[in-house]
């Protein structure tokens, strides 16, 4: 998410911040020919991990996962990252390397440089902050405010997956799942890669990444928009966990969060590949006049989707 600050409302300074809240990232221009992605996003135990269901390299994965997904999802190169991280005195030292490795090794893989942060004793449970800033060039970020009348929407990778997997990790009859098992949960892969593709050949006229789940972050795009939508719900795609893999309920596709898939609307002239960068991309409905979103079931019938963000962990 863009992060909020009074920066937008200090005098001479709307030159410098193109875009704030509403859109994934802030866009700030600060050198010639490129403007600036911000954007920052909290990790609060209890809220989006456990330390009982999830390892140390998990956290530190997810952690940075959320802030790149937000940068591609803007069609943006990450550059750097922040991280601001307080433990209570009952961790150990060697979850925090764990946690610190895990996340290293996942901005090297993506060229992103740690630059900096802060550390401090929490009262109480973990709470990690990280800041990923990333580039674009001048007037090329894929806004969420893009999506016109008749644009198709698309979406990347199959969804509910990681939803799924937490409704397991709190059944009680379960067993503690393997990690290694669950991968799009405990691991996600941002997809970086797809959206710079998607803005380089200015396939998406409209773009925003599923942290909070289709339905919540469809309705977020049509806002900015302007716009409606019309969803098949025999197109979505859905994923499949566990041993043996079952494909997960359609209303966890719809609802579930935290895939980090990109969601986005192109143009209709535009044909769009059924897979780039190793990702495949599902053409699930069609831009529609506002305000509302339907979703058409097998039988033609149409209802409005309410959206229903996931909320992993709440009590």
């Amino acid at each position: 998410m863009a992060e909020s600050s009074a920066q937008g409302r200090i005098p001479g300074s709307k030159r410098a911040v193109l875009a704030g809240i509403g859109d994934d990232c802030a866009v700030l221009r600060l050198l010639p020919g490129q403007e600036f992605l911000v954007t920052t996003d909290f990790s609060l135990e209890g809220i989006h991990f456990r330390r009982d269901w999830h390892p140390p390299e998990s956290v530190g994965r997810r952690c940075l996962t959320r802030g790149l997904s937000d940068i591609a999802a803007m069609g943006g190169r990450p550059v750097a990252a922040f991280l601001s991280l307080a433990v209570p005195k009952d961790v150990p030292q060697s979850w925090v390397r764990r946690f610190s490795r895990s996340l290293i090794r996942l901005a090297e893989k993506f060229g992103v440089t740690l630059a900096g942060g802060d550390t401090a004793e929490s009262p109480g449970g973990i709470l990690a902050d990280i800041i990923v800033v990333g580039t674009v060039p001048n007037g090329k970020s894929v806004l969420r405010s893009g999506a016109r009348l008749g644009d198709r929407i698309f979406v990347s990778g199959k969804l509910g997956g990681s939803a799924a997997t937490v409704l397991r990790m709190k059944n009680p009859s379960k067993k503690k799942l393997n990690p290694r098992d669950y991968r799009r949960h405990f691991y996600p892969e941002p997809r970086v890669e797809l959206g710079r593709i998607l803005r380089e050949k200015r396939f998406a006229s409209a773009m925003i990444d599923t942290s909070d789940g289709l339905s919540t972050d469809l309705a977020h795009l049509c806002e900015e928009s302007g716009v409606g939508a019309e969803l098949d719900a025999a197109l979505i795609p859905r994923a499949s966990v566990g041993k043996p893999a079952r494909e997960v309920d359609l209303d966890v596709a719809l609802h579930g969060g935290e895939d980090y898939e990109l969601l986005f609307t192109s143009p209709p002239g535009k044909r769009i590949p059924a897979q780039i960068a190793g990702v495949a991309l599902t053409h699930i409905g069609d831009i529609s006049r506002p305000p509302k979103i339907f979703l058409r079931d097998a039988r033609g019938i149409a209802r409005e989707l309410k959206p229903k963000g996931w909320e992993h962990f709440q009590r």
